[in-house]
């Protein structure tokens, strides 16, 4: 246990040169070590011997994996992001485009897009999802406490 904590106090000593970085995001972006070392700036004649060297140094390895982890982190919502956009749903906070209709005269019309606050349905939903992530929409449990349901009923056509 104690050899890992020193090869990776030592590994976070080293300091990648701009090209091995490149080489890096160009073999993230591309899959390719070959194509990833020319763009990089290796010369053609020894880029596919210099990508698969370099890509195999374990420190190299390390940068490659903390920034795919980067890449990743970016990509997922976490959970405090869905809750604020669930909440802000449901607040009636998020605008969405839609597109008119409208009379210009003489019988012609033009379409063009408005923004406007979500629909009631929306927001519902978004407070029905809010209310399943904090526990509000089971029933009683077993300790006794209390917890919402909801039901949401649509009226008829009549008014009701």
């Amino acid at each position: 246990m104690a050899e890992t904590e020193v090869v990776k106090d030592v590994m976070a000593e080293v300091v990648l040169t701009e090209k091995q970085k490149r080489l890096v995001d160009y073999f993230i972006e591309t899959g390719n070590q070959t194509e990833a070392a020319i763009k990089a700036g290796y010369s053609k004649k020894n880029a596919r011997f210099i990508a698969s060297k370099t890509l195999d140094l374990p420190y190299v390895k390390a940068f490659l994996e903390k920034r795919l982890k980067e890449i990743e982190e970016n990509r997922i919502a976490k959970a405090k992001e869905v809750m604020e956009f669930l909440t802000s749903s449901m607040r009636g906070e998020i605008k969405e485009e839609v597109v008119v209709v409208e009379g210009t005269g003489d019988g012609c019309s033009e379409a063009k897009t408005i923004e406007k606050q979500i629909g009631a349905n929306d927001r519902i939903k978004a407070a029905v999802q809010l209310a399943k992530r904090y526990g509000l929409d089971r029933p009683e449990d077993v300790d006794g406490e209390a917890h919402i349901t909801f039901k949401f009923e649509r009226g008829g056509d009549d008014g009701d």
